[in-house]
């Protein structure tokens, strides 16, 4: 199976750039997509092929998630458990037979890191939320994570330290999830490989690869034996970030 997550950041404006042709081509199974910044009524475009699962801000222009899948799951869950952060449009699951598969879009913790408080909450009741779901069935976590792990994550650590994105708490968080039982599924098969999903427009950052690596694919430590390959898409543009594609199950 075929499971791909991409920040649009504006899913209009991704239309506009060729979107449907890229979720043609790519042909997943399952296609997570982060901040939207639309509310689904407003949708004046097809997505042929797929069923559609919409989680709006309430906030126009903002935020907002969105799982394309194939197949009808069992069930569908908006916010974390069903509840947090539903507002802002932040997590859907989708739960199948065999696994639960969760698309977040997490709060950035803003310059000076201001929303830091706000994030260490969502890491906290996000990573219990995961627990809760594993000790279920097992968890594919993807999407737009807003944080570089490592050093090796990013272009300039030493100057972007305690910037929003590479905190010592947000990282530190990341870590606390990984223990919990869940692993990074392209650091964990790609271990000295630099390569980056996220670049600035403030400067022709993409075209010198000063970037970030903050979208991800987290999965259950019991199903790292069926992951084939993760691949992350940079050759595909319409987005300040490029798509993360893995490839599971037989």
């Amino acid at each position: 199976m075929k499971f791909v997550s991409w920040n649009v950041n504006g899913l209009r404006a991704a239309i506009r750039k060729g979107f449907n042709a890229i979720l043609s081509d790519i042909d997943a199974d399952l296609f997570a997509v982060q901040e939207t910044k639309m509310q689904k009524h407003q949708k004046e475009f097809g997505l042929p092929g797929y069923h559609e699962y919409w989680n709006d801000a309430e906030r126009k222009g903002y935020s907002g998630t969105l799982i394309l899948a194939k197949k009808q799951p069992v069930d569908v869950i908006y916010g974390i458990g069903g509840e947090g952060y539903n507002a802002e449009g932040r997590v859907i699951t989708l739960e199948y037979e065999g696994f639960f598969f969760v698309n977040a879009y997490v709060p950035n913790s803003k310059a000076k890191l201001a929303r830091l408080d706000d994030r260490m909450n969502f890491e906290n009741e996000m990573r219990m939320y995961l627990q809760k779901l594993d000790k279920n069935k097992p968890v594919i976590y993807c999407g737009d994570l807003n944080v570089a792990h490592q050093p090796i994550d990013l272009k300039d650590p030493d100057r972007n330290a305690m910037n929003p994105g590479y905190s010592d708490e947000e990282r530190a968080k990341f870590t606390r999830l990984l223990d919990a039982g869940f692993v990074d599924v392209f650091r964990q098969m790609h271990p000295e490989k630099i390569q980056y999903t996220w670049w600035t427009y403030k400067f022709p950052a993409r075209e010198r690869n000063v970037g970030w690596r903050i979208d991800y694919f987290i999965v259950s430590k019991r199903l790292m034996d069926d992951v084939n390959d993760i691949m992350i898409r940079d050759d595909i543009y319409g987005s300040d970030h490029c798509p993360v594609e893995l490839d599971i199950f037989d």
